[in-house]
Formats: structure tokens, C-alpha cells, sequence
């Protein structure tokens, strides 16, 4: 069954991914955008225009669009900046609140929000479940908020009065416009031998194609299903084996090896974090209850080619 949808973030790396795969099912696409221009190439059937954290401007632009079904793939990343993670938190916490106000005066039925599957506390298996505890007192004052965003960002979907709620907990994503595209910053960093290999490095990381990713917002949007959702790949790999496979791939250096007290001074906390202690996620629950699996199901065919 066809809808209209309204994708907030529509010109994010997953959002111009997404708009055409909505378009091509049928659905009647309207594109939430904060300037009219950044949906140059993206051809949905009508764009509105607010910033997302003026709560009556997204009110407007929602109530013009008369979406049944609205998806929250808002963020401000373009690296690991603490300026990014400020400003994606205050859109996942004041953004979302303001996004689910506007849905249900427009009379939307349905909100899917993107989230992230690598905001786990490093407690447990290697492979964690939905169900793991967020990493909301993480050492690292920047990532705490950042899970506590994710955990006030997935509480306001699940539990909106009048919406029904799914919540897609992405893996790290690859593919055009991530970091780990050509000119992104972990492949350039990569590629000149300047990301170094902690020892030990066991953090696992759960990749994600973005056109994997947009898939399954798709599925999502055509689902009744509620809930929290990991999307992953079939393959999560510890650090010590991604990153030199990485840049085995690239026709790079091997990573040189550091002891993992200085990769922190190096890299800084969270990129420390990733390929020290992260877990990664199962993705047992959406493969169930969304019928979804990933097209790409793993990271080595295509990290370093995409």
C-alpha cells in the first residue's frame, strides 16, 4: 500500500538514498529540507522547508505536506566533530519532539526515526541485542550525551500518544558521503597509513551500506511492525581485523600498532573507543519481524570500493 511520506533529512546520506527508493515503490515523497536548495538532484514530489529545531516551522511545513507517515533521518554529521555530535543530539532530542508535535496535528499515523546500533555500553558479548543498555555514562562527556539523545530520541517514538513507532538502530555506515568513502576522513586516513591499530584492538564494529540502510527505512515505512531495530550487516568484525583488511584493499600501509593507552592521545576518545571496546549488533530482530536482510551482507566486498 502506497502513502504519502514526508522524509525529514532527506539530504543526508541516507535521505538521498531513500527519497528515490520511496518514489520508485509508489509512495508520494514530500522532502523536509532547511534550504531549498539542498534538494537540488533528489526530485521528490514536493519539498517543504523548515529548520527543524523552530518547532512552528516544522509545524507549517508538516501540516502543508499531510504526510501519513513521516521519517526522522535528521542528523548535522560530517565527522566525529563535538560541534556534530552538539548539534545531532539537539536534533534527535528537541528535533524529534518538535517532528512528532507536527505528525500528529497533520494526523500522520506512522513515524520511523533513525538511530544508532554503536551507542551500546561495552558490557556483555561481543554481538549485542537491542535490548543491551545505551552507554548513557560513557567517560567520554560528548558521547554520553549523544546516548542520551539516542535513548530520549527512541523513548519520544515509541511513546507517542498518536503515532505508531519504529526506530531503526543503524550500524556504521559506508558508501557515498560516509567516512569511508573516497575523500572521507577515515579513508583518507587509511589510505596515507595514519590510522594506527591499538593492541589490543577487540572494539567491533557492525558496517552498514547506506543502500542498505535506505532499504530498510523502506521496509519500515511499508511495516506495521513497532519497536527497536538494529540494521547491520551479516559480518561484525573486531578491529583487528576490519582495519587491516582496509587498507589491504586500498593498496595501503598496514596500520602500524600502538598500545591501546596511546591510541586515546592519538585518535581521540571515540575513535579510541570504536576500535578498543565497541560491540556490535545483531541484526536477528529485523531479519524476523521486517523480513529484512542486507543486500550487501558483508563490509568486504565494498568498504573500499564504495
Amino acid at each position: 500500500m502506497t502513502a504519502r511520506v514526508l522524509v525529514a533529512g532527506a539530504t543526508g546520506v541516507i535521505g538521498r538514498a531513500l527519497v528515490p527508493l520511496l518514489s520508485a515503490r509508489g509512495h508520494h515523497v514530500t522532502a523536509l529540507v532547511r534550504e531549498p536548495s539542498g534538494a537540488a538532484g533528489l526530485s521528490p514530489d514536493g519539498v517543504v522547508v523548515a529548520d527543524a529545531l523552530d518547532a512552528e516551522a516544522v509545524r507549517a511545513a508538516v501540516l502543508s505536506a499531510r504526510p501519513e507517515v513521516v521519517v526522522h533521518q535528521l542528523t548535522a554529521l560530517r565527522g566525529p566533530t563535538a560541534e556534530g555530535l552538539e548539534h545531532t543530539a539537539r536534533l534527535r532530542t528537541e528535533g524529534t519532539a518538535h517532528l512528532i508535535a507536527a505528525a500528529e496535528a497533520a494526523g500522520a499515523r506512522r513515524m520511523v526515526a533513525q538511530s544508532i546500533a554503536f551507542a551500546t555500553a561495552p558490557g556483555g558479548g561481543p554481538v549485542l541485542t537491542e535490548d543491551a543498555p545505551l552507554h548513557v555514562d560513557a567517560p567520554d562527556p560528548g558521547w554520553a550525551r549523544t546516548a542520551r539523545a539516542v535513548s530520549e530520541l527512541e523513548r519520544r517514538v515509541l511513546g507517542a500518544a498518536h503515532l505508531s513507532g519504529t526506530v531503526l538502530r543503524y550500524g556504521t555506515l559506508y558508501g557515498p558521503g560516509t567516512l569511508y568513502h573516497r575523500g572521507g576522513a577515515i579513508h583518507g586516513a587509511v589510505a596515507r597509513g595514519r590510522l594506527p591499530l591499538p593492541d589490543p584492538a577487540t572494539g567491533v564494529t557492525s558496517f552498514l551500506h547506506v543502500e542498505d540502510a535506505a532499504r530498510a527505512a523502506v521496509r519500515a515505512v511499508e511495516a506495521d511492525t513497532d519497536g527497536v531495530f538494529n540494521v547491520a550487516d551479516d559480518d561484525p568484525a573486531e578491529a583487528a581485523v576490519w582495519l587491516p583488511e582496509f587498507a589491504r584493499l586500498l593498496g595501503a600501509p598496514p596500520p602500524r600498532t600502538v598500545p591501546a593507552p596511546l591510541a586515546e592521545r592519538l585518535l581521540g576518545w571515540l575513535t579510541a573507543h570504536q576500535l578498543t571496546a565497541m560491540r556490535g549488533a545483531s541484526n536477528d530482530r529485523i531479519r524476523q519481524a521486517l523480513d529484512w536482510k542486507p543486500s550487501i551482507p558483508s563490509w568486504r566486498t565494498r568498504l573500499a570500493t564504495d
